[in-house]
């Protein structure tokens, strides 16, 4: 660290015992006042204090115009942090907007909350009274089973786990609790309410709203549509009943001060109102996802879905055969191997076709699509339920390549749920949203395969390609094998390290696993 200095008697330096190196924390300043204050680092000798006294809306504004939008320096972006609540949106729509790599947030907890109450979406069925019932029924089916299910395992719980001497029984209760929502999750559709915050970059939120907008799903949009609009209203005042509090003591004392003080204190704050103002649908995601839905359908329509493993630790591929078979990966339901063999069985020069299509409608600034991060050592398919995938959703260190929802890799069954007596009840239930899906995917719509996959369960399974380097598969195996996790989670981080284990042996010893084969304390969290 440097220190300054200062003459001693004889005008000799001394090193004072102040560093001169100066940290201090800001706060107050709008988020893009701020972002501007330091970009100013690189274009001006001020100090952060001299930048933002200098500063204010109009002269922020044409800042961010001439450098981020029309020189294209997107990472001023990076320097505004936002926060955001969103509330009342569909599962479905939640794991879309929580799908950014650079994403920080948190989600209503399917086992700390119950969602009886939460009710659902429900998206337009226009003119077909028959299909929105039929839609209808089976989500408060589904959610008529969850209330059973969650009363009914949390029965069974205490029936067989009992209450320490030392632990309360408002606490003993709890935990059990969360424990049977832990079961009973498997019930709620996609179309379940549920509500998150994020903190984010304006140019994460940027990305993020753009890839909203571009999605097939009506209220994916309308939600991209929501957030533009509230970076660019004003936020909501945490401050404002202390605020006016403070105000009407200014009042009393002088009338003149409370007047000139309420234009400063209640002033609306806009988080990014310059930020948003261009983010847009994006075309390049959109046709490219026209195309590769095109060519997937080419190429695997006539190709059966063969069964496939938990978790499944890919070869290495050569680099164009990997960028192909991810490309058309996000596009179908098949897993990986299925795909790679059918790409390492064309023609080289179909293979670079459909990697040129991945990059044919790339804008000037558009970054490259999430296929083209590629090269990673360990990579996983991974089969699990949805509840389970939207646990794993979490770990943004690694390329998730996501693929739609769908029925056709069956469901999971908790072993807790064939004990209790309730399996036939539960598989039951399972066929009948299962039904309804292929009844309202058959319907000959452009909604159509939106509409039913609302009425999908967390059970059902879904397939999801992980890429992370080593210290990320060790992360994840170590963290989510933890006895307090889901059982679901914790069987895939499981098998993730033995697939590990298995091809590096000498790796195997610096995985901090919980062996999930050991039997589990339900009261320890």
């Amino acid at each position: 660290m440097s220190f300054g200095h200062k003459p001693d008697a004889d005008g000799d330096p001394l090193p004072s015992r102040e560093p001169s190196t100066r940290v201090y924390a800001v706060h107050g300043a709008d988020p893009e006042v701020l972002a501007y204050g330091m970009a100013k680092y690189s274009r001006s000798a001020l100090s952060m204090r001299e930048s933002l006294a200098e500063i204010n809306d109009q002269k922020a504004e044409k800042f961010l115009n001439t450098f981020y939008f029309q020189y294209g320096h997107r990472s001023i972006a990076d320097l505004a942090h936002v926060a955001f609540a969103i509330e009342r949106l569909s599962i479905l729509a939640a794991t879309v907007a929580v799908d950014e790599p650079r994403w920080d947030g948190q989600e209503r907890s399917t086992r700390y909350q119950d969602f009886q109450r939460s009710g659902y979406y429900v998206p337009e069925f226009g003119d077909d009274a028959d299909a929105c019932v039929l839609y209808r029924s089976t989500i408060d089916l589904l959610f008529a089973e969850y209330r059973h299910f969650s009363d009914e395992m949390f029965r069974y719980l205490l029936e067989r786990t009992p209450k320490p001497g030392e632990m309360k029984q408002d606490a003993y209760e709890r935990t059990l609790r969360a424990r049977a929502f832990d079961i009973s999750r498997y019930l709620l559709p996609l179309a379940a309410n549920t509500s998150l915050g994020q903190i984010v970059s304006a140019r994460t939120l940027e990305n993020q709203v753009s890839r909203l907008l571009s999605h097939t799903h009506a209220e994916v949009r309308q939600l991209g549509e929501l957030l533009k609009q509230a970076a660019q209203k004003p936020a909501y005042n945490v401050s404002q009943a202390k605020t006016n509090e403070l105000l009407e003591l200014i009042e009393r004392e002088s009338p003149a001060t409370a007047e000139r003080a309420r234009e400063f204190l209640l002033r609306p704050v806009r988080v990014a109102p310059t930020l948003m103002k261009y983010a847009e649908p994006n075309a390049y995601e959109m046709e490219t996802r026209c195309d590769m839905t095109a060519a997937a359908a080419e190429l695997l329509a006539t190709i059966a879905i063969q069964p496939a493993p938990t978790v499944d630790l890919l070869d290495s591929d050569p680099l164009e055969v990997e960028l192909a078979a991810t490309l058309l990966y996000q596009y179908s339901h098949h897993s990986y191997r299925q795909i790679r063999d059918v790409v390492e069985a064309l023609p080289e020069a179909r293979r670079r076709e459909i990697v040129d299509m991945g990059l044919r409608h790339r804008g000037r600034y558009d970054e490259v699509s999430r296929a083209f991060c590629t090269g990673q050592q360990f990579r996983f398919d991974i089969l699990m339920d949805i509840g389970g995938f939207r646990d794993m959703h979490r770990h943004r260190r690694c390329v998730q390549i996501v693929q739609d929802y769908t029925t056709a890799h069956g469901y999971d069954e908790p072993v807790e749920i064939e004990s209790a007596g309730l399996a036939s009840r539960y598989q039951a239930v399972m066929e009948r949203a299962r039904s309804t899906a292929a009844q309202l995917a058959a319907r000959e719509t452009n909604e159509a395969a939106e509409q039913s996959q609302y009425v999908i369960p967390l059970a059902y399974r879904k397939r999801t390609l992980f890429k992370m380097d080593l210290a990320e598969a060790i992360y994840i195996s170590e963290l989510r094998t933890g006895a307090a996790g889901h059982f679901s989670y914790r069987n895939v981080a499981y098998a993730m390290y033995e697939a590990v284990a298995r091809r590096y042996p000498a790796l195997a010893k610096y995985f901090r696993v919980t062996d999930v084969r050991e039997p589990v304390d339900l009261l320890k969290r």
